[in-house]
């Protein structure tokens, strides 16, 4: 992946209170300034998370918004204006139109996204499950490197980590770059869906690509950089033309004029077809780890899951592990498969360096930079009385 460094996406405002909450947050490091002073963030170790940004008590740190950019594309009768929205989104939207937390608003939200004038508005969920179909062939293909099995020469070696959280990404770039040979190559679901929007769906649609303005809609500020970063050029144009947030998109309904709560409830458009459960739980930590597993045990057993839930790999705490055991069928004995789910970059050290050193005891490891999963990543609703 290219280390080309996108700057500028989380900065400290002029009125910077200097309380030094923020120092506290950053997993990398990357805020300084004494309590009294403001604060600044070297874009260069910072990777976007947002965190520091949903945690300042006095709302003194903000991400680049790109609501006039969509608001322009929008308006532009030259443009075909597509979006996709992240699983995450639906269930946090409703805060910012003083629903419960975890309402979902999913029918609204794509009703909301028509009257806005997206010419088709679309589910990430199914990008999700390329991913995860991409991402779990290729930890098959490298565990049977790793016993020797002909034909998988050419794959990366174990463990393998997964690739779609792009503060994650960052990290491993900035802090750990020899371990990146162990990242799954594949996309992650937005970029997987900006691919597929500028290549397929534009066919599809009898639309020329340069005329397609894909928007994403992102419970993630690190998303903003992702989008920007040089390799995604699929088509020969940028892959996904901009991010905007939970919040933006909040922002966006109620400069409209749209009465939300009123809105009836309305299907995404079909793009490729229906999406999985496992395209569901992508935004919560383990998620993507109990997807992976599923794709990789029954492409691997050749039977079908009466039980799809992987249990073992759920929860809350920081580093957590599990065994699961997988038939093989074309080996014709059962392979314990260990994985590791980490939710926190900053806990994420250890486990590199015992890959690194050649220590490691694990097959799989997912990292999520957010606590909790992209659910609460730096783009979703902002409750400061909760700070």
């Amino acid at each position: 992946m290219s280390t080309a460094v996108i700057q500028g996406i989380i900065n400290v405002t002029g009125d910077c209170k200097a309380c030094d909450h923020c120092t506290s947050i950053c997993p990398t490091g990357a805020i300084s300034g004494l309590l009294g002073q403001k604060h600044k963030i070297n874009h260069n170790l910072c990777i976007n998370c947002g965190q520091c940004l949903i945690s300042c008590p006095f709302g003194k740190i903000e991400d680049v918004s790109r609501v006039d950019e969509v608001k322009k594309a929008l308006a532009n009768p030259q443009k075909y204006v597509v979006v996709q929205e992240a699983p995450a989104v639906r269930v946090a939207l409703g805060e910012e139109f003083s629903l419960e937390p975890g309402a979902n608003v999913k029918g609204k939200m794509h009703a909301a996204l028509r009257r806005l004038g997206f010419n088709q508005v679309y589910d990430t969920e199914f990008a999700a499950d390329l991913t995860i179909m991409e991402e779990g062939t290729e930890l098959i293909n490298r565990v049977f490197n790793a016993l020797g099995v002909a034909g998988n020469e050419h794959s990366g070696p174990l463990p393998q980590f997964t690739s779609c959280c792009p503060a994650w990404i960052k990290y491993a770039e900035d802090q750990y770059p020899l371990v990146l040979p162990h990242l799954s190559s594949a996309k992650s679901p937005q970029q997987m869906f900006g691919a597929v929007a500028k290549t397929y769906a534009a066919e599809r649609l009898n639309v020329d690509p340069v005329n397609m303005y894909v928007v994403s809609v992102m419970p993630c500020t690190a998303k903003k950089y992702e989008c920007d970063r040089p390799e995604f050029i699929a088509s020969g144009y940028k892959d996904v033309d901009v991010v905007i947030t939970t919040r933006e998109l909040a922002q966006l309904i109620k400069d409209a004029g749209i009465e939300f709560l009123n809105l009836p409830e309305e299907a995404a458009d079909s793009l490729i077809g229906s999406s999985t459960g496992a395209a569901t739980i992508f935004g919560v930590t383990g998620g993507v780890m109990e997807a992976a597993l599923r794709t990789a045990y029954e492409l691997l057993s050749g039977q079908s899951l009466d039980n799809v839930e992987f249990k073992a790999v759920r929860g809350l705490q920081s580093v957590r592990e599990a065994t699961v055991e997988i038939p093989v069928k074309s080996l014709g004995k059962t392979l314990p498969v260990n994985v590791a789910i980490v939710t926190g970059t900053k806990y994420v050290g250890k486990l590199i360096e015992d890959v690194l050193a050649g220590r490691s005891k694990y097959h799989f490891i997912e990292v999520m930079n957010c606590p909790g999963g992209c659910i609460n990543g730096g783009g979703q609703p902002i409750r400061r009385e909760m700070i």
